[in-house]
């Protein structure tokens, strides 16, 4: 009798730091895979029609422009990113301009928290991001969002799509888990993210 309590109670204690190590091997994994993307962020001055049709112009004029095709690493891409701002914020001005647009354009490298955004069939969790953030004029409007490193976003006047021997590339088996299954972490990364908050505080 007492030898299978004490053999229960071991198994309890075993599940218990099993399931401790696969939250905190988990909580890693999402925080490697914020840590690894340049996100693309635009804003549009408003939401009329006008406005977000120029957003998308500038859009394709940036993805066009192969700004991050040198990069190798996240690094890499931010440092281009810093060093093209005035080259960003021209090729954005020139779309505008030959629209018949005078607002002026801002761009910056910041840390963004971004909601949990679905991109063609992966999911990117919620949290704090690297992001690329250009502002048109006021930066009111709705935005435009996607992976800029590494290079998920398809030059397209459509919507994003994603490119699964990219993913495969830059991403390892257990993030592509994460962002093709989100639900299956949805509960513990909020946890995670709470832990952290606290933490931090």
């Amino acid at each position: 009798m007492i030898y299978g309590k004490i053999l229960s109670a071991g198994l309890i204690t075993a599940i218990i730091i099993s399931n401790a190590c696969s939250f905190v091997r988990d909580g890693r994994n999402l925080e490697k895979l914020r840590n690894s993307v340049l996100r693309l962020h635009i804003l549009a001055n408003s939401d009329s029609e006008k406005d977000q049709n120029l957003k998308l112009k500038v859009r394709d004029a940036l993805l066009e422009s192969d700004i991050f095709k040198e990069a190798e690493n996240l690094a890499d891409a931010e440092n281009l990113a810093r060093e093209k701002l005035p080259e960003i914020i021209g090729t954005a001005e020139r779309v505008l301009r030959e629209n018949g647009c005078d607002m002026p354009v801002t761009a910056e490298l910041e840390n963004i928290c971004f909601d949990e955004r679905i991109y063609g069939d992966i999911t990117m969790p919620a949290g704090n991001y690297h992001a690329l953030r250009i502002n048109i004029g006021e930066a009111k409007g709705h935005n435009w969002w996607c992976v800029m490193y590494p290079p998920l976003c398809i030059p397209a006047a459509c919507e994003v799509d994603d490119d699964k021997s990219c993913e495969e590339k830059f991403f390892d088996e257990k993030e592509l888990d994460i962002m093709y299954r989100p639900e299956k972490y949805q509960v513990r990364f909020a946890v995670w993210d709470m832990i952290q908050a606290i933490k931090n505080s």
